[in-house]
């Protein structure tokens, strides 16, 4: 399965052949990962990311969502996913991250925005969130530049290390999501 994004960037399911490129990815951007992301420090070694992406292939047979490697000019430059989609009340949330030396490049936002068109298009869904750290600005400004509509604060959301922090909630309902006008072509199913 692959989605064409643009020209320059392919969301494809992550396969164990992908491991040893995302833990260099990974362990290259550790310092720059570490700052939001609580997984950084358990991936220490190919193995682990094996681990993740086993978990990926599991959640995706499941239909429980699916997250994706991020391919920027032919190279994985990091991933982007749905955290786990609820069938029931239609509603998914995305999470992302990118190596630091892709950053500035809108691969992030190019990718977020087929991803929230494709649950609303594709998956059938009604909502789709995305929280972010307070503190995150990189993070945050991908729902907002998105037109997603800041629905508050959950404080002490998540342990980060060695402190708390505050999650902003994020939502885009499928009534108002315009961010996907032009077609939604470009999805494949195959390998």
């Amino acid at each position: 399965m692959y989605i064409q994004v643009n020209d320059v960037i392919v969301l494809k399911l992550l396969q164990a052949d992908n491991a040893e490129s995302l833990f260099a990815l990974t362990d290259a951007s550790r310092p720059y990962l570490r700052e939001w992301l609580p997984w950084v420090d358990g991936t220490v070694n190919v193995g682990n990311t094996r681990e993740f992406i086993e978990f990926c292939e599991q959640q995706h047979a499941s239909n429980n969502g699916f997250n994706t490697g991020i391919w920027y000019k032919g190279e994985l430059a990091g991933c982007i996913g749905y955290h786990a989609i609820n069938w029931g009340n239609k509603k998914t949330s995305i999470g992302y991250w990118l190596g630091q030396r892709y950053q500035g490049n809108g691969i992030m936002s190019s990718s977020c925005k087929k991803m929230v068109d494709y649950a609303f298009h594709e998956l059938g869904l009604n909502r789709v969130e995305i929280r972010c750290g307070t503190g995150n600005a990189k993070s945050r400004a991908i729902p907002e530049r998105l037109g997603f509509v800041n629905e508050g604060v959950i404080r002490q959301a998540e342990w980060i290390y060695d402190r708390f922090i505050d999650h902003v909630v994020y939502g885009m309902l499928k009534q108002d999501w315009s961010g996907g006008a032009g077609g939604h072509g470009g999805y494949e199913t195959g390998n």
